[in-house]
């Protein structure tokens, strides 16, 4: 799971896209037909189940809240793959990347879908909040003992 795990926080590909890759993707003898020949390679990633059978949601889910259940902080049974896609969004989001450059690099026709259903923002409501609370909250027992 931790490299299915990586490729999907890096990238943003959907679950589908991750778990359709499979070793017809992997070139061993490379391609000598080609012009030029092309040395062995992988295309892509190759994932499978632990037991080699292709990836589906079945075996995907639990794998992936198996690698996660020793974190803190984070209850797997609430976690799906598909949180990985919007990490990537949200944090691409968060360093200042658009909106629609985001939606071109997960696919989207438009800025609507990844804005409502995948972008979380963090920062900038952390901030607000804290911000708003300085001010509720500047006059501390030091600063009152002054006035």
């Amino acid at each position: 799971m931790y490299a299915y795990i990586v490729v999907a926080l890096l990238t943003g590909a959907h679950t589908e896209e991750r778990r359709a890759l499979t070793w017809d993707h992997a070139f061993p003898k490379g391609r000598p037909e080609f012009d030029p020949p092309q040395p062995p390679h992988i295309a892509l990633l190759v994932f499978s189940s632990a037991v080699g059978k292709p990836l589906d949601a079945a075996n995907v889910r639990p794998a992936f809240r198996q690698a996660l259940k020793d974190i803190d902080g984070i209850s797997a049974d609430e976690w799906t793959p598909r949180e990985l896609r919007r990490s990537f969004v949200s944090l691409l989001s968060d360093r200042g990347v658009t909106l629609g450059e985001i939606s071109r690099l997960v696919g989207h026709s438009g800025t609507a879908v990844t804005e409502e259903l995948y972008r979380k923002q963090i920062r900038p409501v952390i901030q607000t909040g804290a911000v708003v609370m300085d001010g509720i909250f500047q006059q501390g027992p030091e600063r009152e003992s002054r006035s």
